[in-house]
């Protein structure tokens, strides 16, 4: 029964093609987030938390989600816009198909008939960001006559989340999105065409999602997700795993920071700092910790709490 009313959900999910997935359905498919949610009812992960993931390893947040059997969160092999720095962003995600023009035309009436959405669908999802999201498309990887994105639409992205965009196929107007200073982008390919969305003539692309689970790479994205994208790679993290990733991460800083000073003063060995650590270490580690606290790249309340479970 439970399997049926799965099946009933993602069909009516479906059906409403490019509309945005109503809050039942989404809720239904985030049943692990506890937290607060935007009034369509997408996850909603603090920016404070947000703000702490930028410090976040890739191999930090693969290692939490492995162990909690989230195998298929990375996607990786993407070209990148400002390489050196950090996107970080709660996803907002559009899945595009090869244009169909019969599917096209009634999903632009519907849209704009029904919804009040104006212009060409691949601006529709953008339309819906705000502050602190990711645009994550799966454009299926088209690239001649492929890119929906160039430096009108990236300026409009940009103005309203303040973050980039992390999208499966090809990007326009490459050299308009590098002076966007802090659009930190991860797509796929370049190509200098521009997407044909005319359902009577020229058609690449139709819009048949927003805010649904949708797959880049060999990723699974659901709307929510917490995107990280450092270091060449992408991992979107479950939103209700999201503050143990940071926890996790900003413990293994801790200690990595303790133990590297401590073998610079030669006080241990490499064979002592590299194997589970004696009470002995653990001690010197809390105290370490203590004489330290202001000074830290971890908020001090984040110390004080991980002191408060520490029995040395």
């Amino acid at each position: 029964m439970k399997k049926m009313v799965a099946l009933l959900l993602f069909g009516s999910m479906f059906m409403t093609y490019s509309q945005q997935i109503s809050k039942e359905n989404l809720v239904f498919l985030t049943p692990e987030w506890k937290g607060q949610r935007l009034e369509d009812g997408r996850p909603y992960v603090a920016d404070q938390l947000l703000e702490r993931m930028k410090l976040v390893t890739l191999e930090e947040a693969w290692a939490v989600l492995k162990g909690e059997n989230f195998k298929y969160q990375y996607a990786e092999d993407w070209q990148v816009i400002n390489p050196d720095s950090v996107l970080v962003g709660r996803a907002v995600t559009a899945t595009f198909m090869p244009g169909r023009p019969d599917i096209h035309r009634v999903i632009d009436d519907k849209g704009h008939q029904d919804d009040g959405r104006i212009k060409s669908q691949n601006s529709w999802a953008i339309d819906m960001l705000i502050k602190g999201d990711v645009y994550v498309v799966d454009q299926f990887g088209a690239h001649i006559d492929g890119p929906t994105i160039g430096d009108n639409l990236a300026n409009s992205i940009f103005a309203k989340s303040g973050n980039g965009i992390v999208y499966n196929g090809a990007i326009r107007d490459i050299s308009g999105l590098k002076e966007l200073g802090s659009f930190t982008s991860f797509f796929k390919t370049y190509h200098p065409s521009h997407h044909l969305n005319n359902p009577d003539g020229d058609l690449n692309t139709t819009l048949v999602g927003i805010n649904t689970p949708t797959r880049i790479g060999m990723a699974t994205v659901m709307p929510g997700d917490v995107v990280l994208g450092r270091d060449g790679g992408v991992i979107f993290i479950p939103p209700h795993l999201a503050e143990k990733v940071v926890n996790v991460s900003e413990l293994v800083r801790l200690r990595d920071m303790f133990g590297h000073q401590r073998l610079r003063e030669q006080k241990y060995t490499a064979g002592q700092i590299d194997s589970r650590w004696s009470d002995v270490i653990e001690k010197d580690f809390s105290q370490w910790l203590n004489d330290h606290i202001d000074a830290l790249p971890v908020p001090k309340a984040q110390i004080q709490q991980l002191l408060k479970t520490r029995t040395w």
